[in-house]
């Protein structure tokens, strides 16, 4: 049962929303507009790219299912496009945050009922670099924790 092999992940997110909700919600309009990461983002748009990975994975982990060797188009390159084609900088926060945690709920149930057959499928990024299901799964947490610990970082400093 897919559960059961990937429970540290299914968990991991439950955690990361039910901790991070709050703390996105008690974040005020200056910080969340004006602090920037490395990449000239501010907290809107981090959270922004979130919900893009969120609904990205969402459609390769469904795709993969029934698809052996998936070609789909890859966003990485195109990450600050998407940003400012979504407008996140001025988007409302609060529908932001609901958009990202029921989101990641629903990427939740997705890895609860991954066909576990198809595991080994695989899709091929941008650069050429295959990336199984499994993989795709495992490495969903940690890109979700990479840039919360931004936000954190942001609001540290």
């Amino acid at each position: 049962m897919a559960d059961s092999i990937f429970s540290h992940v299914t968990e991991g997110i439950r955690q990361v929303v039910s901790k991070e909700e709050p703390f996105l919600s008690s974040l005020n309009t200056e910080i969340i507009s004006s602090e920037l990461n490395k990449q000239n983002r501010t907290i809107k748009q981090i959270l922004g790219h979130l919900i893009d990975s969120a609904s990205n994975n969402h459609q390769r982990m469904i795709r993969l299912q029934y698809n052996k060797n998936l070609v789909f188009p890859d966003y990485r390159q195109d990450n600050d496009l998407w940003i400012a084609l979504q407008d996140y900088q001025h988007a409302d926060w609060e529908s932001l945050i609901q958009l990202w945690k029921y989101y990641n709920l629903h990427m939740i149930q997705i890895i609860k009922s991954v066909d576990l057959t198809k595991l080994d499928n695989d899709w091929h990024d941008f650069e050429g670099e295959k990336v199984t299901l499994k993989e795709m799964i495992e490495g969903y947490l940690s890109h979700l924790h990479l840039h919360i610990n931004e936000i954190h970082e942001l609001c540290n400093s």
